[in-house]
């Protein structure tokens, strides 16, 4: 695997790079991807919605000319301050900041002197733009802001609205870990619920778009293809550093000494659950418990796309790989089902799917319904190779995702059942 942004480029260019690219993680690149790709998908329908007539700008007065206030240049200061103290921090820690750079970046550690430069630039910067823009005597002028002119407002609120309820919700599916080092749950890179983000961003969503007289049900049906798209690229990033967002252990294949994963002979997959058996009952309570089915890839498949042993994933997670002197180096003992590989390749398919059809579909809620079941059909099934916390319900043993998945679906369904209805009201 590629946990970080070092490991990704030797692996394509084949030579060594520099330490500290090490800093920069191949999920946290993956996502910052996603939501460019979301951006440009939204703002592409937004433009359309308003080019249809199904939204319009909003309008408001600013003065031009102002000169640069205190306010404006303590603020500036501030931010130059903390990017100066914390990336001269990092870039001076290498080796101290590439396993944890989030640790790092919540905690007081940082480089003053770069601290101290930044905000001066920062305040330079902010004053000889003002200046620069500073008339005699300032104006007030009234401009039109176009719903597509506030993307990196909703992207912003997405991300910020999207991470604070993926972590929220993280914790309330692992509460046994979250309970024992909350402050580690909450800051890791890794312990994300899609859901949990997708839930609370909604909720955000709702306010900016009452606030700016944006139509919520057009806003929703625009960002359907984005949320898919960014998806599907986001699992990409948990595919490439290994993040444990698998699947369950695939028997017919186990993992050697050197990290190789290649087909399990008759019996070695029991022989590999007794020599690998701390990890398995750190994990699993009792190997007895250990979730797995056996199913070797057909000849005509490759078998990466049935087992997958994550060598080097981020997590560290596994046992440890012979000879390896690296941050990472752990691999997983038995394959496991690449299950964010299969949710890079549906959600990328669906996303065309909504694309392809985007402007067939008229009336308001029938592009978010579409979206909300495929959506939740896509993890509902993908949950069933998935090693998650279960829910007790007596016949029943639900994952979270499995709850709210088919919620999403319900919904979706009402959505394109309910406009189908005042559709047909419409036209009598």
């Amino acid at each position: 695997m590629y946990p970080d942004i070092e490991h990704l480029l030797e692996s394509l260019l084949g030579t060594d790079m520099p330490a500290w690219l090490s800093i920069f993680k191949t999920f946290g690149l993956m996502v910052a991807i996603a939501f460019l790709f979301a951006a440009w998908a939204l703002q592409k329908e937004l433009k359309r919605k308003e080019e249809e007539g199904l939204l319009s700008p909003t309008y408001t007065n600013i003065e031009v000319g102002k000169p640069v206030t205190t306010n404006e240049l303590i603020l500036s200061a501030l931010l130059g301050f903390v990017l100066g103290f914390k990336v001269g921090g990092m870039f001076g820690n290498i080796a101290e900041v590439s396993p944890d750079p989030m640790g790092y970046l919540f905690s007081l550690k940082g480089n003053l002197l770069v601290g101290i430069l930044g905000a001066a630039a920062m305040a330079y910067f902010k004053y000889a733009e003002k200046k620069k823009e500073q008339l005699a005597e300032p104006t007030t002028k009234r401009i039109a802001i176009h719903p597509y002119q506030r993307i990196s407002e909703i992207v912003m609120i997405c991300a910020v609205g999207g991470i604070a309820g993926a972590k929220i919700f993280n914790a309330l599916e692992t509460w046994d870990d979250f309970i024992r080092n909350p402050m580690e749950s909450l800051l890791s890179s890794s312990g994300l619920t899609f859901y949990g983000g997708l839930i609370v961003a909604t909720i955000a969503l709702v306010f900016y778009a009452r606030k700016h007289s944006i139509p919520f049900k057009h806003l929703c049906d625009a960002a359907a293809p984005a949320l898919i798209l960014a998806y599907g690229v986001g699992r990409l990033g948990c595919q490439l550093s290994g993040d444990g967002d698998w699947g369950i252990f695939n028997s017919a294949y186990v993992t050697e000494q050197n990290g190789n994963l290649r087909p399990a002979a008759q019996g070695e997959y029991e022989q590999m659950l007794q020599a690998a058996h701390p990890y398995f009952v750190n994990n699993f309570g009792t190997l007895k418990d250990v979730p797995h089915i056996t199913a070797p890839a057909p000849s005509w498949l490759p078998d990466w796309l049935y087992a997958m042993n994550y060598p080097q994933n981020v997590n560290n997670e596994g046992v440890a790989i012979a000879g390896c002197k690296d941050n990472y180096c752990a691999v997983l003992p038995v394959g496991v089902f690449p299950t964010p590989l299969y949710e890079t390749i549906v959600c990328v398919a669906i996303f065309f799917f909504l694309w392809s059809i985007r402007k067939r579909l008229k009336a308001p809620w029938q592009m978010f319904g579409i979206y909300l079941i495929f959506n939740g059909a896509e993890r509902f099934l993908v949950e069933k190779i998935r090693v998650n916390f279960k829910y007790d319900w007596g016949f029943l043993h639900p994952t979270q995702a499995e709850i709210i998945s088919t919620l999403l679906i319900i919904i979706g369904i009402l959505l394109l059942v309910f406009n189908r209805k005042q559709q047909t009201v419409s036209t009598k």
